[in-house]
């Protein structure tokens, strides 16, 4: 059998899209949840906002563990490592969340913020457990399933 030391690209993906579906989810009903805080919820809005977030941060986030991979080549991965990865992701995630809250409700305000800030400790936390879950996965598992449809 052979042995992996790092994740594959396909295994990026995969682990990318397994983490949009999670945060797209928080995002919509952060949107509505502080939407409906100030008295004027939009569904619409979490889900323009969710939408337009899925597809650019799921290529941030491949682009982002891609970055990780080369960082953390032939090291353990620790809870230390993973909660550094989780701050540095959240980092560049709550920044994009803004710029794309801000744009589809037309104003960089206080509710941009506030759905931004809330998204950072939910998703702080999802990302840190998404993370220790996919650690759990055996390196190379993706890439032996991919095989059998060569």
């Amino acid at each position: 059998m052979e042995q992996y030391k790092r994740e594959s690209p396909q295994r990026s993906l995969i682990k990318g899209i397994s983490w949009r579906v999670i945060a797209t989810t928080d995002t919509v009903l952060v949107v509505l949840l502080v939407t409906c805080l100030i008295g004027q919820c939009s569904l619409q809005d979490g889900f323009k906002i969710g939408f337009i977030e899925f597809f650019i941060k799921l290529f941030i986030f491949f682009v982002h563990e891609r970055i990780w991979q080369t960082i953390l080549i032939r090291q353990r991965t620790t809870k230390k490592r993973t909660l550094i990865k989780s701050v540095s992701w959240r980092l560049v995630a709550t920044t994009t969340t803004f710029i794309i809250a801000g744009s589809v409700l037309e104003e960089f305000d206080t509710i941009a913020l506030y759905i931004a800030l809330t998204e950072l400790f939910t998703k702080f936390v999802l990302y840190y457990f998404h993370e220790r879950i996919w650690l759990q996965l055996p390196l190379g598992r993706v890439r032996r399933f991919l095989r059998r449809f060569k």
